[in-house]
């Protein structure tokens, strides 16, 4: 096989980056007793296993360090690894534990640095001049999502047929299913607090809204195999009948 590079300038490019939006859970510590948060994982773990199986994983320590309640990152990182859940990232930590992360494989996210520092940013700026904004598209889907099959819309996402277990949902938007959701819903990914689910007949495995979400455990027998509306109240879902 020739290596002239030149030959090569003729191939199409072999790989592509481009900007994406995951729904990662984010594992916000409370205590800094690696014991204890084992135990209560493992219970969380135990109530729905097939969600957190091999499940990416955010870890979360600015609240423990706003109290001065330092943590071994090393030995939290094996521990969550040691559970089957994959952490890939940190956000909130310390020099210590961020070189600590790092030295686990684990990158060093900014986030909430980010937050604030475009928070600060808004109440300099002057208020910009009204623009038209291209209302965002709407996505319907006619067929049944199986399992394993992942859907994301950038506006809102109607479905007219049911959401298997093990399918995954995903909108910037509202979410509408006509008919049973069993798998997994995720309205308002990019934050916005103000997108609703609805949904037919509600057998979900995890439902959330801008990152609050519940799983199938948590949800009342009262609203199980019911039509109903989910939406954000005060940060925490409410799930009312139709």
């Amino acid at each position: 096989m020739s290596s002239d590079p030149q030959q090569h300038d003729n191939y199409l490019p072999v790989l592509e980056f481009k900007s994406s939006t995951f729904s990662v859970p984010v594992l916000i510590l409370a205590s800094n007793d690696v014991i204890a948060v084992e135990h209560q994982l493992q219970e969380k773990i135990h109530l729905a296993p097939e969600f957190f199986k091999n499940s990416p994983l955010v870890i979360d320590v600015q609240e423990l360090n706003k109290h001065d309640l330092n943590i071994d990152v090393t030995e939290l990182g094996n521990t969550v690894r040691k559970l089957g859940l994959l952490p890939i990232g940190i956000r909130g930590g310390t020099t210590q534990q961020n070189r600590q992360a790092l030295e686990l494989g684990i990158p060093v996210h900014a986030g909430h640095n980010v937050t604030a520092y475009s928070e600060t940013q808004k109440q300099q700026a002057p208020e910009p001049e009204p623009q038209a904004v291209a209302a965002a598209t709407t996505t319907m889907i006619t067929h049944p999502v199986r399992s394993g099959q992942r859907i994301y819309a950038s506006g809102d996402l109607i479905i007219l047929a049911q959401v298997s277990a093990g399918a995954e949902i995903l909108a910037e938007g509202n979410i509408h299913v006509y008919g049973s959701l069993r798998g997994r819903a995720l309205a308002g990914v990019q934050g916005n607090t103000e997108a609703r689910i609805f949904c037919s007949d509600l057998q979900a495995e995890l439902i959330s809204i801008a990152g609050n979400y519940k799983i199938s455990e948590d949800l009342n027998g009262t609203v199980l195999h019911q039509p109903v509306q989910i939406y954000l109240q005060n940060h925490t879902l409410v799930i009312k009948d139709i």
